[in-house]
This record gives structure tokens, C-alpha cells and sequence, in this order.
């Protein structure tokens, strides 16, 4: 009686100690997302008390005049990741659908690790072939210079494919069988039950991937920036060279002081901000379908 006594009294203290354990464990995590976040806002204060809002938000990138305009930059930042998801979203969901719905077993195991190698492949090592392979073509086939945000969105088209195929492949596989089979007894075709039940169903979760893709693709530095140009001025057509605002924090980083290097924090918190708003969009995107279910 006493050993089983003791045996539990240890069973006990060793849950609990597993408990603290991850709950220490749990708050590190949370700790380090806040101190990350009180870093870079405590270094981009300086440019908004000296700067000001106006001069950050603005369209003019001189540091010698006293102008920290970064409106330039999220424009490429935004233009390129929009470009990315355009390209990028219809070849994944079509390619998820291809794994779901249509490949033999011995196709889909190959495509699906051919698209795991895919997202294991550096972006710097895609960028560089971005920049001597694609660039080089994109220059004698549009007469221009090759570089800009075409090239930009190609490369995170690629980059955010293995995100997306894998959250919409989930999403599809997770719609019930019965309703396949239920249209296919209807009389539906198999591309009629896929547009208007597999889809719809699944919708969803197709949006979490493609947010989660975009937030990728915003956040991708190395191969974007050798591959965009750069130039610091608005993008006027696709083969335009222009800066995000991840390529620009790269390009003066390292030779930035004072209110400068401050404004470059300010395009890291804006950067931060902008990841925490597709985090919320997820959480809420996911919580209306739990709803809807």
C-alpha cells in the first residue's frame, strides 16, 4: 500500500513539474514575441517624434533633406505581394486539386514530395536563379530591363506555392465524401462538383492558406531584392524596377544612424504590423468557419 502510495505521489509530482515545464516554456514564446515587438517600436520611436507621421508617410525617401518617406515602399511591398498571390494562388489550388481529386496514388505521392522539396529549396538560392536565369529572359522578351516587379511577383509566386498547396490540400481532404458522392448521384460531372460543392465547401480554408501565403510573400527579402531592381520610385508598369520595404531595410541597414536608421525600424514595425494583421485574419477566418460548423 505504501509503494502504491508512493508511486502515485510520484506520478503526481512529475505532472506536475511537466505542467510548469511547458507553461514556462509556453511564456518564453510570448515573452520573446513581446520583446520583439517593444525592440523595434522603441527604435522607430525616434523617427516618429523627430520625423513625424507626415514625413514617414510620405512619398519622398531623401535622408540628406530630412525625408523619410516610406509610402514608396509599401507600394512595392503591396504590389508585389498582390502580384505574387495572383500568380502563385491559381496554379497551387489547381495543383491541390489535382493531388485531391484527380491524381493516381503513385502520381500524387510524387507530386506531393516534389512540392515538400519544393518549399525546402533557400529563397536565396531562388533568387539567384531568378536573377540569372529569369531576368536575362524577361530582358530580351519585353526589351526591358528585366528587373522589377514581374520578376518580383514570378519569384514569390514560386515561394508562396508549397504554403498554399499544402493548407488547400487539407482544406479540400477535410470536406466530407458524402457531399462528392451525394452531387456525383445527381448527376453532376466531376468538374461540376468541384467548382460548385468541393470549392464552396472548402472556401474557408482556402482563405486561410491564401492569407497565409500573402504573409509569406510579405515578408521575403534576399530574392526579391535581387530581382526587383532596385529603384527607390513607384512602380509604372511591370517591368518597372522599385523597393519593398524588406528590400529597402536590407539596402542602408548596415551605413544608417540617427533619425535614419530609426525610420528603417518604423518599415520593420510597419512590416510587424502588417504579419499581426493576417495572424487576426486568420484567427477570425477560422473562428467563422468553427461557427458555421
Amino acid at each position: 500500500m505504501k509503494r502504491q502510495g508512493g508511486s502515485a505521489l510520484e506520478g503526481i509530482d512529475r505532472e506536475w513539474i511537466v505542467k510548469k515545464t511547458m507553461l514556462v516554456m509556453a511564456m518564453m514564446t510570448v515573452l520573446g514575441i513581446l520583446l520583439i515587438i517593444f525592440f523595434v517600436a522603441k527604435e522607430s520611436m525616434p523617427a516618429f517624434t523627430k520625423a513625424g507621421p507626415a514625413n514617414l508617410f510620405s512619398s519622398t525617401w531623401d535622408p540628406k533633406s530630412g525625408r523619410y518617406g516610406m509610402l514608396i515602399f509599401f507600394t512595392g511591398t503591396i504590389t508585389t505581394t498582390v502580384g505574387g498571390l495572383l500568380l502563385g494562388t491559381p496554379l497551387a489550388i489547381g495543383s491541390a486539386l489535382f493531388l485531391t481529386q484527380m491524381a493516381p496514388r503513385r502520381v500524387r505521392s510524387f507530386f506531393a514530395r516534389g512540392v515538400e522539396l519544393l518549399a525546402g529549396v533557400p529563397s536565396i538560392v531562388l533568387g539567384w536563379l531568378g536573377f540569372t536565369v529569369m531576368v536575362p529572359w524577361l530582358r530580351s522578351a519585353t526589351n526591358s530591363q528585366g528587373t522589377g516587379v514581374l520578376a518580383a511577383s514570378i519569384i514569390l509566386a514560386i515561394m508562396v506555392l508549397p504554403t498554399i498547396t499544402a493548407i488547400s490540400k487539407d482544406a479540400l481532404e477535410a470536406v466530407p465524401r458524402t457531399y462528392i458522392d451525394a452531387s456525383l448521384a445527381m448527376g453532376a460531372t466531376r468538374w461540376q462538383t468541384v467548382r460548385k460543392v468541393l470549392i464552396p465547401a472548402a472556401k474557408p480554408g482556402l482563405l486561410v492558406a491564401v492569407i497565409l501565403g500573402m504573409g509569406r510573400a510579405i515578408g521575403e527579402t534576399m530574392a526579391v531584392a535581387l530581382v526587383i531592381g532596385p529603384a527607390t520610385a513607384y512602380p509604372t508598369s511591370l517591368t518597372s524596377p522599385t523597393h519593398t520595404l524588406t528590400t529597402k531595410i536590407l539596402m542602408e541597414m548596415g551605413e544608417s544612424t540617427g533619425v535614419q536608421r530609426s525610420a528603417l525600424f518604423a518599415m520593420g514595425l510597419v512590416l510587424l504590423l502588417l504579419s499581426m494583421a493576417m495572424i487576426m485574419l486568420v484567427r477570425m477566418v477560422t473562428r467563422q468557419r468553427k461557427e458555421a460548423a
